[in-house]
């Protein structure tokens, strides 16, 4: 079984979360849910989702997932402030692991120093900070990067999904 953390904090993209998290568990594999301070209790953007931090990224090992999911809207930017969860992004691209980022998501990568010289898409917004920070920025459904699996829009999670599910070897 997979064991993949999505990250989320408050104000995240509803849809670009529960989508990808029902097509993991879907497919068998284990979702555990990343933040900053376990037990607190994050809404999306839109209201309709509601979940429950299950992991602090203070005490979170990259070592003990096999992937990382990074939601967009509000939440990527929020969580880049966090010391503790730009270390765990950082580390957790450093282990070559899939790493899936979807619309705001990519503001994470960012901030970690994990796209120079990496081909990415996200939200329009975003495109002009990903070149300054040295990406190639691709107006696509998805872009996939050796581990790195980018996309734009909840237009595109099934798209997003299917790459993600194909790194996994789902």
């Amino acid at each position: 079984m997979v064991r993949v953390s999505i990250l989320v904090g408050e104000g995240f993209e509803d849809s670009e979360f529960d989508v990808p998290r029902e097509c993991l568990q879907a497919a068998g594999h284990e979702v555990v849910l990343l933040g900053e301070k376990a037990g607190d209790t994050v809404t999306g953007k839109r209201g309709r989702a509601r979940v429950r931090v299950e992991l602090a990224a203070r005490d979170a090992r990259p070592g003990d997932f096999d992937a990382l999911v990074i939601p967009g809207g509000h939440a990527p930017d929020r969580l880049r402030l966090n010391a503790d969860v730009v270390r765990f992004v950082r580390e957790f691209m450093a282990t070559g692991r899939p790493v899936a980022a979807i619309c705001h998501g990519p503001q994470l990568l960012i901030e970690a120093d994990a796209v120079r010289g990496r081909r990415l898409t996200s939200w329009p917004s975003v495109r002009t900070d990903l070149v300054n920070a040295g990406a190639e920025w691709l107006d696509e459904a998805v872009v996939t990067d050796g581990n790195l699996v980018t996309s734009r829009k909840p237009a595109d999670l099934e798209a997003f999904c299917d790459a993600l599910m194909a790194r996994l070897g789902s």
